[in-house]
């Protein structure tokens, strides 16, 4: 076809897309539309589908246009966000997950606490409880009562982190650097009561608190002129000087009174030498100093314990010294519960004293309790009494919670341990076996006395049994004291006769036995520098020892939720004090030197 010739009919050829249709050509078209959509098998375009393609296209942009501008909108505040300044202190504190098993937040947690608030506080010491005294006292307890493995001790539910522990002379501190940290906030040497290096004095946080108007109280289990007690009360270079503690315990330091309540043990230091039960080197009477001179109340048994209505009948200041040393072990005490208050009750004692004593003030209170005799349960290494402190421990802690939850002043509990004593795991291996990988609580279930009370009923049967021979006494141990009061019905030969022939080593003979038994290990007799736990009820300024903290960090604490000025008494002391320091030489911190031998060679356990 040449160029100039016109199409036949019905043929189709692109150049006539440029001139105008007519009818036919237009209908010719759709024709072949169609005939196309048929051989091809597509549908055919009609004016309907170009509308919805139409309307598809116009969504699509607007879709497309909405995305960027979000996009757009979230570059914005996150620039916006990166150049504005942090929450200031006074903005909510986030919710923080709780018990690692259940991941529930603690309660509690808010920003720091307003000035002007009345407050109280509360300070708890497990004196000598490592990480490994909880795992062994939960296990315990969830064997004991046939518990879940998710039912665990209060102290467990209120885990806020750990503390560093040393001292400023040693990685391992002693109890008096420990609580010395906690009262002044500052790092001392090992022995030291409220001093700083160089024999300085350090204000206390009760010092301070008294001195602001707040009413303070010390309760424990120990004697009440042991270093954790004496380190918030009084100053002295070493802490066997207890002799001095005693008296600025009752008011006779520099600073005056500044205790309201004290509740415990050591009556012996506050006796005349010349009195039965005392162990002062002096005739001073303390009681007496402290009763005419600075307006103390005096009690001294279960009576006079009673006698304060667990709190409701006290007339401040009080006295209260239940024990002429230390208050017996829990596992002990709850055979003598007519003898001797337990924590918990002189605890909840002291918290209502106090609540009362305040309820017209605008100040709150101070506390410090501790469960003393952890520690002296890890010296012997005795797991069957140590896991009874830690329940008592963890009891008393349940109370002051439930007072925290009851009243109607702001409170804060804070808990810790100046250090971990024994080195105590979960596990022993003897030296010519294999690993064992448990350990048995059911074994010091059986227990029902410490190593502690066996060795003095020990001694006190052979002094009133002079002429006994060497079987009747074997006989008698086995029978007496291992079978019916240890619960061991497989003792060996070896171990009675080291008892029958070593008293004096006896105490850490009873508490091997049961140890080996339960498999429960001990690395020393002493102090060991592992971290130790933080616990506390939350509230203002707890999140400032969230985490690993030093343990001057948690006496920092202490002093700002009070708000008092702790240096103003650093001051004052440092210009009136005269500081006697005498040079004692001490072993194991003042301890018999029997807790220290070594049973194993004694007794030959885990030799080949």
């Amino acid at each position: 076809m040449s160029p100039t010739s016109k199409p036949a009919s019905g043929e189709r050829t692109p150049l006539l897309a440029d001139r105008v249709p007519s009818r036919n050509s237009v209908d010719s078209l759709r024709r072949a539309e169609r005939e196309d959509a048929a051989i091809h098998g597509t549908p055919l375009e009609t004016p309907a589908t170009r509308t919805r393609t139409l309307r598809e296209l116009l969504l699509f942009a607007w879709a497309l246009l909405a995305t960027a501008g979000v996009i757009v909108l979230a570059v914005v505040l996150q620039h916006r966000n990166s150049t504005t300044t942090p929450p200031t202190p006074t903005d909510p504190a986030p919710i923080i997950p709780g018990d690692p098993g259940t991941g529930t937040p603690y309660p509690h947690v808010s920003s720091a606490p307003k000035k002007d608030r009345k407050r109280n506080l509360i300070f708890m010491v497990s004196d000598g409880m490592g990480p490994a005294s909880l795992s062994l006292t939960r296990s315990f307890r969830q064997h004991v009562s046939k518990l879940p493995i998710d039912d665990t001790l209060v102290l467990d539910q209120h885990f806020w982190g750990t503390s560093r522990t040393r001292s400023s002379n040693s990685l391992v501190t002693d109890s008096a650097a420990g609580a010395t940290a906690f009262s002044c906030a500052k790092k001392s040497y090992n022995g030291a009561i409220s001093m700083e290096p160089g024999f300085k004095p350090c204000g206390t946080v009760l010092e301070a608190a008294k001195r602001a108007g707040y009413m303070t109280g010390l309760v424990v289990t120990t004697d009440v002129t042991d270093a954790t007690p004496a380190c918030f009360a009084s100053h002295v270079g070493y802490r066997w000087q207890m002799d001095e503690i005693a008296m600025q315990e009752i008011g006779e330091g520099v600073l005056g009174r500044s205790v309201d309540l004290i509740l415990g043990g050591g009556r012996c230091h506050f006796l005349k030498n010349s009195t039965a039960g005392s162990c002062r080197q002096d005739d001073v009477d303390v009681v007496e100093i402290g009763q005419k001179k600075h307006g103390w109340g005096y009690v001294d048994d279960r009576a006079g314990f009673d006698s304060l209505q667990m709190g409701k009948n006290v007339t401040l200041p009080m006295l209260g010294l239940f024990a002429d040393k230390d208050v017996p072990f829990e596992i002990d005490r709850r055979h003598m519960n007519d003898i001797y208050p337990s924590l918990s009750e002189m605890a909840v004692t002291a918290l209502k004293a106090l609540e009362e004593a305040t309820k017209d003030s605008e100040k709150g209170f101070f506390l410090m309790i501790e469960g003393s005799r952890i520690d002296h349960a890890g010296h012997i290494n005795d797991p069957a009494a140590q896991v009874r402190e830690v329940l008592e421990y963890d009891k008393a802690f349940k109370s002051v919670l439930e007072f925290i939850e009851q009243s109607d002043t702001e409170g804060v509990l804070v808990a810790t341990s100046d250090h971990e004593t024994g080195g105590l795991s979960t596990a022993w291996q003897a030296h010519n076996e294999l690993p064992v990988y448990n350990w048995h609580p059911e074994v010091l279930l059986q227990a029902n006395a410490s190593a502690e009370y066996l060795t003095i009923l020990l001694q006190q049967h052979m002094i009133a049994n002079p002429a006994e021979g060497q079987q009747k006494l074997q006989d008698w141990i086995r029978e007496d004291l291992v079978e019916k009061r240890l619960g061991i019905k497989d003792a060996l030969e070896i171990e009675i006769n080291a008892l029958a022939s070593n008293p004096l080593l006896a105490m850490n003979i009873f508490s091997k036995m049961v140890s080996i038994r339960a498999r429960v290990g001990w690395s020393t007799h002493g102090h060991s520098a592992v971290d130790v736990n933080v616990y506390s009820s939350g509230g203002p300024g707890t999140e400032e020892i969230r985490g690993n903290v030093e343990n001057i960090d948690v006496g920092a604490f202490l002093r700002r939720y009070l708000d008092v000025d702790v240096e103003e008494i650093t001051r004052e002391l440092r210009e009136k004090m005269v500081v006697e320091v005498k040079e004692v030489k001490e072993v194991g911190e003042g301890h018999p030197e029997g807790w220290y031998v070594d049973a194993d060679k004694l007794v030959g356990y885990g030799m080949a």
